[in-house]
């Protein structure tokens, strides 16, 4: 972005304490400082080392605006590379996961890479002879992104060459990372499936804002919840199995999500306490008892009794620990967000709670589901709506101000389960990027 175009946008004056104004949205002049502020200095998740088991698989996704390529090489290390031939600039690697015997070959003029990017070898070899390539410059390897750290498989990236290390950047939700893990009675998770990807018509931040906000579900599932509960009634005769169940939560009365309690910490993490109860079934409890015969009864139960919906690690990505789901965020553009669906499989398990964890994402997750299409719908109507020049501001005024220190593990603030401290959270770290500060520790209103 240009000198001129920077001065223009008033980052200070596009947030006040308990709103944010709708510029944040719709104009493509702070959707690209954005892309560099925020996309090209955090920590962004790039994927599952599942993903790429064996040396030469690769997976091809984006960090921001620029393509990239985590690889493993031959002894077994993992890397993140620019999706860029150094000599005239073609990707080397197509979208998606794929697979190279030993080497990268770049598609227009055949140079060669390593799995770690390195230059091994150009045609017409000689034409290079006395001018200034060097096969042993860097400047000719595919570049590596800057910084790249792996936690219990989940592979994190970032474009700045210094910044906020991942320990600090992490450390608040952590312990979800942790929980997704050990409920593999192997304490190993994998990629399985497919990805579903779901192309939504809104800026990114406003799925964030979505995913821990419990004055939501109420109105917006309004049609799914009472079409779950119509079949249940008139075809079931009451009885709310598994897929219906997951649909029905939406429908709980203000009272209860009221009493959730949603979690917050520096970098614009959160999460919220779950909204559906464990299922008792006879899946469930061989499940329970594979996992206390790997760790332990204790173990077992603590580990089953952290209890959460969506963990947000800002701003790429949230997984759910209960139904092994993992949604990452790529910004197309100021009003166009691609949405990335991925299953996993707990290691150790019984095969069959894979199956319930499909039917989980199928119903709520899949560009097909009858929730997901709730959302997606006035996603794309708020962005409507902020382009007219019906307001300006955009409210996140509810319990502002009442949030209070969390004196638990994990610490940050924890508020009422109405309350926009998610949102608010987002935003303080959104602010914090794009004036290029350092986070700082999370204090309540009154501290």
């Amino acid at each position: 972005m240009s000198a001129s175009r920077e001065a223009q946008i008033d980052i200070e004056n596009l947030l006040r304490a308990d709103e944010v104004h709708k510029d944040v949205y719709v104009n493509d002049h702070v959707f690209d400082l954005e892309m560099d502020r925020i996309f090209g200095h955090a920590w962004v998740y790039v994927g599952h080392d599942s993903q790429v088991p064996n040396a030469g698989d690769y997976w091809t996704t984006l960090i921001g605006k620029e393509s990239v390529v985590m690889t493993r090489d031959k002894s077994g290390q993992i890397h993140v590379l620019f999706n860029r031939c150094p000599h005239k600039g073609a990707r080397i690697a197509g979208d998606g996961c794929g697979h190279v015997k030993g080497l990268f070959r770049c598609p227009y003029h055949a140079w060669t890479f390593g799995l770690d990017g390195k230059l091994r070898g150009v045609p017409y070899s000689e034409g290079y002879q006395n001018t200034n390539f060097d096969l042993e410059d860097p400047r000719f390897s595919l570049k590596k992104v800057p910084r790249v750290e792996c936690y219990r498989g989940f592979v994190f990236a970032s474009l700045a060459e210094e910044g906020d290390s991942f320990e600090d950047f992490i450390s608040g939700v952590k312990s979800s990372l942790d929980n997704f893990c050990d409920r593999a009675p192997l304490g190993k998770v994998r990629v399985v499936g497919g990805t579903f990807r779901v192309m939504q018509r809104s800026n990114w931040k406003v799925f964030f804002e979505n995913l821990n906000d419990t004055g939501h579900p109420i109105a917006t599932h309004e049609s799914s919840y009472k079409a779950a509960r119509q079949y249940a009634n008139q075809e079931l005769d009451g009885e709310m199995p598994f897929q219906l169940h997951i649909i029905d939560g939406n429908g709980e009365p203000p009272e209860f999500w009221a009493n959730l309690d949603l979690h917050a910490f520096e970098f614009g993490h959160s999460y919220m306490t779950a909204i559906f109860k464990a299922p008792n079934d006879p899946l469930s409890q061989a499940y329970y008892a594979s996992l206390a015969s790997a760790k332990g009864e204790d173990s077992a139960s603590e580990i089953l009794s952290v209890s959460r919906h969506n963990t947000i690690i800002y701003p790429s990505c949230s997984p759910h620990t209960s139904f092994q789901q993992w949604r990452v965020i790529r910004p197309i553009s100021v009003d166009k967000t691609l949405v990335e669906i991925f299953t996993f499989e707990l290691e150790g398990a019984p095969p069959e709670l894979l199956q319930r964890t499909f039917i989980y994402s199928n119903v709520v997750n899949s560009p097909s589901s009858i929730v997901m299409t709730d959302d997606v719908h006035v996603y794309a109507e708020c962005q409507r709506g902020l382009t007219t020049q019906g307001g300006d501001w955009v409210s996140q005024h509810r319990k502002a101000g009442q949030d209070k220190s969390f004196e638990g593990a994990d610490g940050g603030l924890i508020g009422e389960g109405s309350s926009e401290l998610p949102i608010r959270n987002q935003f303080s770290a959104w602010k914090r990027y794009m004036l290029g500060e350092r986070n700082q520790e999370l204090r309540s209103p009154g501290s």
